[in-house]
Order: structure tokens, then C-alpha cells, then sequence
């Protein structure tokens, strides 16, 4: 019997369309309506309360796009430039080597350190006790740039951070009232807003949770910060935000504003990117897709356009499991069967081996990998004919496409291994689904000795970040010690070079070759110093 389309879009939700999961709400749309909708799962598991249509998520890094809109709003209004230097509305903001511009923080080719990953590191808890004022301090207080602006793209939340606290200024009202004003309000998203105070009662609110011991634990932010993220909402109110990019209502300023923030920025050299106004936009089987996920503590969220077919997907979701982004293109796989320029390869289900694969093309692959490119460390190990690759501290499970390609599961990255090695050591290079391609080259095997560990021991200081670190040998091992976190171990992964579990460490030596400090790396932040104690 042949599944109605609507039966195939619930089998994909099976999962969690139960009374004791968690789960999503869908809205699927095309040509101007809303064609399917439902909710999947409980948004509250305590008093049994079903997720629907109506139902309110956070939904994480997907709120950029607003915070871009009205950073364009008032570039339109003639209250700033996108070329303005950001330090004429930050003046707390260090005078870099090169100007840092509103148009770098709106593409993340900024180089300004991500804060997120720098309160992490400084022992700071993603907690309600920081001021807007504290954590742009934080920032401010970086006296380097992870690179030049506009030479590369790197993800960075503190770029939005920013962004938002210069609609304030600007503005004279709050990202969550200006948006209010000028966006939520002309469009009708009567339930959507900037939560700016975790405290607030939010009708409708689904609770946010993470998978534990085979059930669900709370995962709730408590934490006020607006601008990378915040913005609660509905699969309902985000229709009438993804019809207002066919048919612009806001500012008076007709399609040319839809124009200008669905259109990609660019690097220095002129290289096109795939980051617009806090939208990614890439080619989805040969058409153009416009789109941006969200991720935070307990709630995930997708809401992808293919504008060619006047079609969309919205999924918000409410189990930090869940993976929205792959759900919302199996669904308009569903609907739009047939319809892609480029089909897609059902010869080997996804995930499934390749028929060409020999267990020996996994043969030598093992192992940690050096980037100069990134700063950092990956890892490698098989597993089940499987190699699982490690990138700060999140796990990859790569099925072989060939002897020398291994792509993840719904082909967020691949790794491509040169073949034959022009090396006695392996090269590779990892390829994520946004962002920029990075060689690795395998690390040789390192003998330890307690006389080599005993080196690295003693205490570090870091004045951007102002807090210690404290490295010392337990057991033949390496223990790394900080502030709000627990004891961590770290493996020598070269001479003068450790790997924690998602930061590696670059050891700088003295005048007579004793160790002086560190150059720390952590994904979104590169080159943050640590000076050991007693050290030049």
C-alpha cells in the first residue's frame, strides 16, 4: 500500500511522536500557505501537555536573522553604515591593527574571539549573573583577533552579541522592544519575542530537555544574554517571517531589502561566501536553499527556504537530540520528489558501507592530527569498520564513501585522505558543511616519559581571560585543572604540544629552553596566552 505523503512526513517524526518524548513542531509551506502542520511529542513531560502548532521554543542561533534585519533597518534609516567602524558604537572595544566593521559582524568574518567559548574557558557559567555590560567586557578585553577581518570566515556569536547591543545604542530601545516595533509587530508574530529575562512567563512555552539514563532531564536557560540567540517563537509566527522575504512589508523598503540580506558576503580576496545576514545559503540538490539552524541547552530548530519552489520547512524542536536541519530536508525530500535538478544517490542507503570498502582502507588512518591552518587537534579510531573523528570534543561516526573519502551521516562534513601519501605521514583533509576546508597532518606516535610530563607541570596565568590553569603529573599522566570545571586529562600529542579534550596547547620555551607558557586553542578562539608563573 502506498504511504500518503503526509503518512512518509510522520514516520520521519515516529520517534518522538509519543506522550513520554519530547519532540517538534513542523509547518511545512508552499506557495504562500501553510500546506502541513503538527506537533510530535509532549512540551511539557510533568503535566502531560502535547506539543502543537502554537507551542513556544527558544529557537537558539536561528534568531541572527532578526538581529540582522534590524541592523538593516537602520542602515536603511540612514542611523548607521555597514562599513562603519564597530568602535563608533563600541568605543570600549580595543583599536585592533585593522578597523573591524558592522558589515564583518554580520558575515563572521570578524576575527573577534567568540564569547561563548572564551566564558568557557575563563570558568564562567552560562548563568544570569553576568551583565550585558560584563560579558562585552569579556570581549573587549581580547587583545587579539583570531585573524584579520574579512581574510576568513569563522562562526562567532560574539559578533551578534555585539550587533544587538549596537541596535540599542542606536536605537535607544532594546533588541527585544526594537524588534517588537519593527519587525514581530507589522508581520503579526504575536508570540514571538527577544526573551531577555529567563524569568518571564512565556504562554505556551515548551520546557527544553536532554537525553538521561535512558529518559529526559530539564535543560532550561538561565542565562539573559540576546542577541547570537533568544528569540522564542512559534512554526506558525516564522511562516509569516518566511512570506515577508517574497513580498518585504517591513521599513517601506520594497524587495531590495530582501535583496540585500539574503545576498552572501564576501572575503577580502573577493571569495564568495555562504553567510548572508545571519542566513547561510547554499545549494541543496541543485537549488538554492536559504537557511539557519539553532542550537541551545534543551530546544534545536531548522527553518529552511528553497525559494525557487516557494517552499519552506520549519521544525523547532525541544530534545537537545533531536537534529532538525536533517529532518527538514528529508521532508522536502518528501515533497518535492522529483523535482531536484540533482537526485540523490539511493544505490547505498545513508550510513550504510560502500560496496567498494575493504576494512583495510582504514588501515593507518588512526590516530591525532595536527592543522597549522586551524591550530588544532583532531582524532581519529575505527570502530565497527567505522572511523569516528573527534573535532573539539563533538564526535563524527564517518561511513566510507571510497578507499579515500569517509562522510559523516547526512553529510555535515566529509574527510578526504590523500591517496597514495605523498608522506611517510597521512594528510587529510576535513571538510565541514560550513565553514572552510583544513589540512591535518597525522602526528607520529610519542613516547612519554615522567622527565618530559614533569615540564609541563606548574600553574598559567591569562590575563584576557583572567584566570589560572593549573597542569600537573598524576599517575604518568597529565591532569589539567581550572576554574568551575573538572579535573581534565590532557595526552601529549607532540614535544610542546598537548590535546585536551577540546582545546589544544602550544608550548612556548624561553632563552634557555625551559617552558615559558602556552598559545591555547578552542574552535572558535585561536592564540589565547597563558604565561607560567615565574615565566618571561
Amino acid at each position: 500500500m502506498k504511504l500518503s505523503i503526509t503518512k512518509k512526513v510522520d514516520r520521519l517524526f515516529s520517534e518522538w511522536d509519543k506522550k513520554n518524548s519530547p519532540g517538534c513542531a513542523l509547518a511545512v509551506v508552499r506557495d504562500g500557505k501553510i500546506i502541513y502542520k503538527r506537533g510530535y511529542g509532549a512540551a511539557n513531560l510533568e503535566h502531560g501537555i502535547p506539543i502543537s502548532p502554537a507551542t513556544v521554543f527558544d529557537i537558539g542561533s536561528t534568531s541572527k536573522q532578526f538581529v540582522a534585519a534590524s541592523v538593516a533597518l537602520l542602515a536603511r534609516d540612514g542611523k548607521l553604515s555597514l562599513d562603519d567602524n564597530i568602535r563608533k558604537y563600541l568605543p570600549e572595544m580595543p583599536e585592533y591593527k585593522y578597523a573591524v566593521t558592522i558589515r564583518h559582524l554580520l558575515h563572521h568574518t570578524s576575527g573577534i574571539r567568540d564569547y561563548l567559548t572564551l566564558m568557557a574557558l575563563a570558568g564562567l557559567r552560562y548563568e544570569n549573573e553576568y551583565p550585558d555590560e560584563e560579558i562585552i567586557g569579556l570581549i573587549a578585553q581580547q587583545k587579539d583577533l583570531n585573524f584579520p577581518p574579512g581574510e576568513e570566515f569563522l562562526y562567532c556569536n560574539s559578533g551578534y552579541l555585539l550587533l544587538a547591543e549596537i541596535v540599542k545604542r542606536v536605537s535607544g530601545s532594546s533588541m527585544r522592544a526594537f524588534a517588537e516595533k519593527r519587525i514581530f509587530s507589522p508581520l503579526g508574530m504575536k508570540a514571538t519575542h527577544f526573551n531577555d529575562d529567563f524569568s518571564t512567563i512565556v504562554k505556551n512555552r515548551a520546557t527544553g530537555y536532554a537525553a538521561d539514563n535512558g529518559g529526559f532531564k530539564i535543560s532550561m536557560s538561565i542565562f539573559d544574554v540576546v542577541g547570537d540567540g533568544a528569540v522564542h517563537t512559534t512554526v506558525e509566527d516564522l511562516f509569516r517571517w518566511d512570506q515577508n522575504f517574497y513580498n518585504n512589508s517591513l521599513g517601506g523598503y520594497g524587495q531590495g531589502f530582501i535583496e540585500e540580506i539574503t545576498a552572501p558576503g564576501s572575503l577580502n580576496n573577493g571569495e564568495k561566501l555562504g553567510y548572508a545576514f545571519g542566513l547561510f545559503t547554499a545549494p541543496y540538490r541543485g537549488l538554492r536553499m536559504v537557511c539557519h539552524g539553532g542550537a541551545w541547552m534543551g530546544y534545536r530548530a531548522e527553518m529552511l527556504r528553497l525559494p525557487q519552489h516557494k517552499f519552506s520547512v520549519i521544525c523547532l524542536s525541544n530534545l537537545s537530540a533531536m537534529n532538525p536541519t536533517t529532518l527538514a530536508k528529508d521532508v522536502a525530500d518528501i515533497y518535492l520528489a522529483g523535482l531536484f535538478p540533482e537526485q540523490k544517490d539511493r544505490s547505498t542507503p545513508e550510513g550504510a558501507l560502500s560496496s567498494s570498502f575493504h576494512k583495510a582502507d582504514l588501515k593507518g588512518k588512526s590516530g591525532l592530527y595536527f592543522s597549522a591552518q586551524t591550530a588544532g587537534i583532531i582524532e581519529f579510531t575505527e570502530k565497527e569498520n567505522r572511523l569516528i573523528l573527534e573535532i573539539s570534543g563533538t564526535m563524527y561516526k564517518l561511513a566510507p564513501g571510497n578507499r579515500s573519502r569517509f562522510t559523516c551521516s547526512g553529510n555535515r562534513l566529509y574527510a578526504e585522505f590523500k591517496s597514495p601519501p605523498l608522506s611517510a605521514c597521512n594528510e587529510v583533509l576535513i571538510c565541514p558543511e560550513r565553514g572552510r576546508p583544513a589540512v591535518y597532518r597525522q602526528l607520529p606516535p610519542v613516547h612519554v616519559n615522567s622527565k618530559m610530563l614533569r615540564e609541563y607541570a606548574g600553574e598559567y596565568y591569562c590575563a584576557e581571560l583572567e584566570t589560572s590553569y593549573r597542569i600537573a603529573e598524576e599517575g604518568g599522566k597529565l591532569a589539567l585543572g581550572r576554574k568551575n570545571c573538572p579535573k581534565e586529562i590532557l595526552t601529549l600529542a607532540a614535544r610542546d604540544l598537548l590535546k585536551g579534550a577540546w582545546m589544544s596547547l602550544a608550548f612556548t620555551r624561553g632563552r634557555k629552553k625551559e617552558v615559558s607558557g602556552f598559545a591555547l586553542g578552542a574552535g572558535r578562539v585561536k592564540n589565547i596566552i597563558f604565561l607560567k608563573s615565574g615565566g618571561q
